[in-house]
């Protein structure tokens, strides 16, 4: 990535030229999240109207070298704790590194080897000296948290002290269908959601946005705090966040950005459900 300066609206999954491991200044971690990307063939089992990944397909991944994965870790964690990687690409007020994040171009829990990537990474971060300073946060949409390898993987991220970030878009059938391209239907979401929570500390992301000039109705809203309200005591918090990049997909031009008055006025809703929130326009 020679020259190449990282920034919030630059999310790019071959930044670093590697094939799993890729950097990103992240606005709600608050500096530099290591990326995992275990869907390097940019296919997803959902596909979010709003996703930022170009060419995406529905599917899952190809099988994980793990042995590739351990090498570009080890690589990126000396050139990054040991080399000029800072210096070179990240603006000043954002070199650190914060976290290292199971996101990339799909869902991460949908590669069978996702146990045994946290476990290596797990592994490397000891093995660098950093198990105690970067925590591990798998974001997920959490459909496949059924699974039994995908649990797995998540008490180990929760007994190491890491997290999840467990996508909440809409809490109606209709809306989930719409934003997400999902027939999951929102007593299911909650079900896995209370899994989650079981398993490791876990905030609910939520991505916010006009469609067609217009925010979300208020039916989608009470939807929201139906689902999240009963279970409030058992979550970390929300993270409610706005548009930073632009959509890759077939409804881009039908989206927009919220004034942050109205996220706060909604993340207000939340707080007097017993939520903590955090508000990322």
């Amino acid at each position: 990535m020679p020259g190449h300066t990282l920034s919030i609206a630059d999310h790019s999954r071959d930044s670093a030229g590697m094939r799993y491991i890729y950097p990103v200044v992240s606005r709600r971690a608050g500096g530099v999240s290591i990326g995992i990307n275990l869907n390097p063939n940019n296919a997803c089992n959902w596909r979010c109207i709003y996703c930022q990944v170009p060419g995406l397909v529905r599917g899952g991944p190809p099988a994980i070298d793990l042995a590739l994965l351990e090498n570009e870790l080890d690589r990126f964690l000396h050139w990054a704790i040991d080399g000029d990687f800072f210096e070179q690409h990240v603006l000043e007020g954002a070199r650190k590194l914060v976290d290292l994040a199971f996101s990339g171009n799909g869902e991460p829990t949908s590669a069978d080897e996702f146990d045994l990537a946290v476990e290596l990474v797990e592994q490397r971060l000891q093995a660098h000296g950093q198990a105690e300073n970067l925590p591990v946060r798998l974001i997920t949409n959490g459909s496949l948290l059924d699974r039994k390898y995908v649990q797995a993987g998540i008490a180990r991220i929760g007994r190491s002290g890491g997290e999840v970030w467990f996508k909440v878009d809409s809490a109606t059938g209709p809306g989930l269908a719409r934003i997400n391209g999902s027939r999951i239907r929102p007593e299911s979401v909650q079900r896995r959601l209370i899994r989650c929570a079981e398993l490791a500390p876990t905030w609910v992301q939520t991505c916010l946005f006009s469609l067609d000039g217009k925010p979300p109705e208020d039916t989608e809203l009470q939807g929201y705090l139906r689902l999240l309200e009963p279970i409030a005591a058992r979550l970390a918090g929300v993270h409610l966040y706005g548009l930073a990049r632009p959509s890759m997909q077939l409804e881009a031009p039908r989206l927009g950005r919220l004034d942050p008055a109205w996220m706060e006025a909604f993340a207000d809703r939340l707080r007097q459900c017993g939520l903590q929130v955090r508000v990322s326009p």
